[in-house]
């Protein structure tokens, strides 16, 4: 990935969304510039135009936080904007190789992790890594993605489910929404950790072979991934609408685990009850193995 042109194209595509009247800006009628110059963000940011100027061009070397927040704050980023920009700048500060941090492999899922996993029988759950991947799941959020398991192309993958395989619309009700959150969290990884091979390698080859990512890729929008809503089209049970809970899980860095719930007495509720019981059914196909990534 191309760090600086990554900060260029950020802070360009983040400038073009705000409008003069946002920050109280006063234009003429012959305005052709869609959102704010690069003089007005650098006036709103207290720098000078050649610095911010020198930032927008890719290169962050050395720029303090100080002057980091001020260009948040003139661009109207949200938090994970923000948090986005720090993550672009840290990338580009010179200094010794850092120390790539220990990932555990997908196959050495601790016991404990699976067991308490396993024991919440009543809510769909599952753990992903930064890439997408499904590290594991209960035997309900197995179920519930099944039409991810059928896909042969291992480790199974989510991002690569929503852009390459055509059920993907069928299963996600929201699938535009949802395409757009997978590649903004995705970008947000990126900036943190822009020499990740396997992220690299993952939205190469979404790249390469997706319209649909290439042009959200390009649009260098980001976002946490914390709690939302998932509308479904279950092939057993038909529509559900879920809502879901991300954790991170500080034993594994860049492992989030995800659990979704129906409204108590909803359609949803008992159509995740009738899933529950038709995964017991099928509990000899559907049992997770030690790793599902292999």
């Amino acid at each position: 990935m191309d760090s600086r042109n990554d900060v260029s194209e950020f802070l360009r595509s983040r400038r073009a969304k705000v409008t003069p009247e946002q920050v109280n800006l006063i234009v003429g009628a012959n305005r052709r510039v869609p959102g704010l110059r690069r003089e007005e963000v650098a006036t709103l940011a207290s720098v000078s135009v050649d610095y911010y100027a020198r930032l927008e061009r890719g290169n962050l070397t050395g720029v303090s936080d100080e002057v980091l927040e001020s260009i948040a704050h003139a661009l109207r980023l949200d938090e994970a904007e923000t948090a986005h920009l720090f993550d672009l700048a840290r990338a580009a500060q010179p200094g010794p190789a850092r120390r790539r941090r220990a990932v555990t492999p997908a196959q050495q899922i601790r016991p404990s992790l699976q067991r308490f996993m396993d024991a919440i029988t009543g809510a769909p759950t599952w753990v992903r890594n930064e890439r997408m991947d499904l590290i594991t799941a209960n035997p309900l959020g197995r179920a519930l993605f099944s039409p991810l398991f059928t896909d042969p192309v291992r480790p199974v993958n989510n991002a690569r489910f929503v852009f390459l395989n055509p059920e993907s619309r069928n299963l996600y009700l929201d699938w535009e929404q949802g395409a757009n959150d997978i590649v903004a969290t995705l970008r947000g990884y990126a900036g943190r950790q822009p020499h990740n091979k396997g992220l690299s390698d993952l939205v190469g080859e979404l790249a390469t072979r997706s319209e649909e990512f290439r042009t959200r890729w390009a649009a260098h929008n980001v976002r946490f991934h914390r709690t939302g809503t998932k509308r479904m089209h279950h092939p057993v049970v038909g529509d559900l609408e879920l809502s879901y809970e991300a954790m991170e899980l500080p034993a594994n860095p860049g492992w989030t685990m995800f659990a979704y719930t129906a409204e108590p007495g909803s359609a949803s509720d008992e159509r995740l009850k009738l899933l529950a019981s038709w995964a017991a059914t099928t509990a000899s196909e559907l049992a997770a193995p030690a790793s599902i990534s292999d």
